[in-house]
């Protein structure tokens, strides 16, 4: 892959969500640190590592140079304003993550979409390609809740956060190994914005256990006729019926 089958026009675009999504990331990065009662310095640090920290992560293992928040100071800058204005205004976290939850799905998506492009660009493969387009949107945040000691916020009960990242970045892969990765981007955000919304409106999350329970009402129904067709299976097993002869 090379970085021609990316077109210019969305490479400039492409900075300038990835700087939203480094905005959006650093208030509620400011908005945690709040919760947790940090001083100023303490919301800097914490927005910062919620910004930047994904991004970092793709390119330190990408080794293709110095990381890009190193490089355009506009993204430091970017994510230090956006701690400092939830250290002026007053805000709960979950207030910030209701008022960002549609920002939060499309950068989510945008995001996925820019580590696979990397990825490919660079020429490795599929694989690393779908990793680190994961890890680029989830990375930051699962960063900031180390930081806290707190268990990373991926790891479950967040509406299949980086499911739906993994799901964007497959279908990036796919579209750029296609030869269309302009579609690839527009989709690709799309399914995120799609996703992510619809996974958070229904309260859908990945199993935890074996005797997992799920939240939302349809996924409810689906396992209640599971474990009935289940145990109809073993009554029948049970008592065979008899043939009329």
């Amino acid at each position: 892959m090379s970085a021609s089958l990316i077109p210019a026009g969305i490479t400039v675009a492409t900075r300038y969500l990835d700087l939203a999504g480094v905005f959006s990331c650093a208030l509620l990065g400011g908005a945690v640190a709040r919760t947790a009662g940090l001083d100023l310095f303490g919301f800097l640090v914490v927005g910062i590592i919620s910004g930047l920290g994904g991004g970092m992560i793709r390119d330190v293992l990408l080794q293709h140079g110095t990381p890009v928040a190193l490089t355009d100071y506009a993204y430091l800058t970017t994510a230090v304003a956006g701690s400092v204005v939830v250290f002026l205004i007053r805000i709960s976290e979950a207030s910030w993550t209701r008022l960002f939850t549609a920002l939060d799905a499309a950068v989510l998506g945008f995001w996925a979409v820019t580590g696979v492009n990397k990825t490919l660009a660079v020429g490795l493969g599929w694989l690393p390609a779908v990793l680190l387009g994961t890890v680029t949107a989830v990375g930051g945040g699962a960063l900031r809740d180390v930081v806290l000691g707190r268990v990373p916020a991926v790891f479950g009960g967040n509406g299949l956060y980086a499911t739906v990242a993994l799901a964007v970045a497959g279908t990036t892969v796919i579209c750029v190994y296609l030869g269309v990765p302009a579609i690839g981007v527009g989709l690709g955000i799309a399914l995120a914005l799609a996703f992510r919304l619809t996974a958070v409106r229904f309260g859908w999350n990945l199993p935890t256990s074996l005797d997992w329970q799920p939240r939302s009402k349809p996924a409810a129904m689906l396992r209640h006729g599971t474990d009935t067709a289940a145990r109809n299976g073993k009554e029948e097993q049970s008592h065979p019926r008899k043939e009329t002869p």
